[in-house]
């Protein structure tokens, strides 16, 4: 055992190196080039979260290979030796939590202030620090308040007490006789009356407290993101595949193209002109707001349909390579889309098998990763964390639509080369509260591959018995509420979702 606790350790460091290093990858290849050599505080910031974000991902399976390393000791105590998951699962999401109320809020604050002309490092600090200190009194109260009122979990126990017998000289059990006794045909725990369950109450720690609330707050956006990202995920890999451009274009279309582009884009800059002279007159109600939505919503399609045109008609002394690699990228898309949709067609039936039906029909993925666990000690543990990132790209798929569908949902696309570290640090922040409920969604999913487990003794027993939320877990809401939205998303893009909308650069300014 010493040896695989070694092994697990030493996987877990280089991990972690991994991590780190595959975070500043996507900082520096995603930062926009206005942001160079600049901002190293919300730089910082979007590594940790990044970091922190996909450890805590890989912390279940590393939690089922812990479980592992004492599987077969033969001395009481053999699993006291191990990694100390519960303290790195609480100590990972007071971080996580701590990042997304307080960190990631005050460097957005911090980061924007640049923006604006005039205003000193000192002043920008200050206005930070209002609104995350305020922020932190609001959060601090109700929590306290929370916490002090109903911060306890509920148990249903059952009270089981049974007479003495003389000690048997000789065992006989089957299925008729499972218990000692030549009379009892049945234990005490099947013969007791409903009256015998009792409830016992107990206060939670103020850690796991903190963690489940966030997870509630997690949970229902990951069910509205994770619910529609499930099937757009995929289905956007395979639309994107039909609607491909099928041949390389003529000149004379690309001239025409581009001309009318070129008038949806001095339209798009008239409209923008326009909404900033109401700022400066300090119009910025909510037809101003609707106004900025639109116009940021007709120039991400404004540059999709560049992208497009870009596509259609390669230029230059390698446009046969370009032409090349765009039908290659298309087919990889194709695949990929393939693949997704098995997955999501999984995820989708296992949580009615396992999670809808009471009794579940079968443990389906659960005895999937246990059979592969057979295969190779780490096969099952790799599809298990394979399936887990699926649903947190799942989320971020589900927020990038609807921040498109929808006006109340602000737009931060991450764009290769291209984005902003104001749009970065929202998704870093979404990635980690959406995170916290990926992993309670899949302790629960794969309870009987994840078995006693920390991870399931925080986000099994602790959170579904919490008083006033338990309900929430009892009645299944959040799985129910991911299948319908999982289902109306697919029934859409059969419906629409395979002809491309036309932008409508219709804009009501107020002046």
């Amino acid at each position: 055992m010493g040896d695989f606790n070694l092994a697990l350790v030493i996987v877990a460091i280089v991990v972690c190196v991994i991590v780190f290093i595959s975070s500043v990858y996507l900082l520096v290849n995603y930062q926009h080039p206005d942001d160079a050599n600049q901002a190293y505080f919300p730089k910082f910031v979007v590594v940790f979260g990044l970091s922190i974000a996909m450890i805590s991902i890989l912390m279940l399976p590393a939690d089922v290979a812990n479980r592992h390393a004492c599987r077969h000791a033969i001395y009481n105590g053999a699993c006291n030796l191990t990694l100390p998951m519960k303290d790195l699962w609480l100590a990972v999401y007071i971080v996580d939590a701590i990042l997304v109320f307080f960190v990631i809020p005050f460097a957005m604050f911090f980061y924007e202030g640049d923006q604006e002309k005039f205003v000193t490092m000192g002043k920008r600090i200050k206005s930070a620090l209002l609104w995350v200190v305020s922020t932190a009194v609001v959060c601090a109260l109700v929590l306290g308040i929370l916490y002090g009122v109903i911060g306890k979990v509920d148990f249903s126990v059952r009270h089981l007490a049974s007479g003495t017998t003389s000690f048997p000289t000789s065992w006989q059990f089957s299925n008729n006789q499972p218990c000692i006794g030549n009379t009892a045909r049945q234990c005490s725990a099947f013969t007791a009356s409903v009256a015998s369950e009792k409830t016992w109450t107990m206060r939670t720690t103020f850690p796991e407290y903190v963690v489940a609330l966030a997870t509630i707050v997690g949970s229902v956006l990951f069910t509205i993101f994770g619910g529609v990202g499930i099937a757009c995920l995929p289905l956007g890999l395979i639309t994107a595949f039909i609607r491909r451009p099928k041949a390389v274009i003529t000149r004379s279309q690309y001239i025409k193209e581009a001309t009318e582009l070129g008038k949806k884009a001095r339209e798009l800059k008239k409209a923008a002109d326009g909404l900033r002279q109401e700022e400066k007159g300090g119009a910025k109600g909510r037809a101003w707001r609707k106004n900025v939505k639109a116009v940021e919503k007709e120039l991400l399609q404004l540059e999709e349909d560049v992208n497009l045109l870009e596509e259609a008609y390669p230029q230059g002394e390698k446009a046969e390579t370009a032409w090349a690699f765009t039908v290659l990228g298309y087919l990889a898309k194709f695949i990929l889309g393939i693949i997704g949709l098995i997955v999501s067609i999984a995820w989708v039936a296992h949580i009615i098998i396992y999670l809808l039906v009471d009794p579940p029909l079968s443990p389906f993925l659960n005895e999937v990763f246990i059979k592969l666990d057979d295969v190779w000690g780490l096969l099952g543990t790799a599809a298990f964390a394979f399936f887990c990132f699926y649903l947190l790209l799942a989320v971020i798929a589900g927020a990038m639509m609807l921040g498109l569908k929808l006006v109340f949902i602000t737009i931060h696309p991450m764009k290769w080369g291209a984005t902003l570290m104001n749009s970065f640090l929202f998704n870093v922040g979404l990635i980690l509260l959406c995170s916290i409920s990926v992993i309670q969604f899949c302790a629960t999913a794969f309870g009987y591959y994840a078995q006693a487990t920390a991870a399931q003794e925080i986000f099994g027993h602790t959170l579904q018995s919490l008083r006033g939320i338990k309900y929430l877990y009892k009645y299944n809401v959040f799985q129910i509420g991911f299948v319908i939205l999982a289902g109306l998303t697919f029934l859409y893009y059969i419906a629409f979702g395979w002809r491309r909308k036309k932008p409508s650069a219709r804009f009501q300014l107020s002046s």
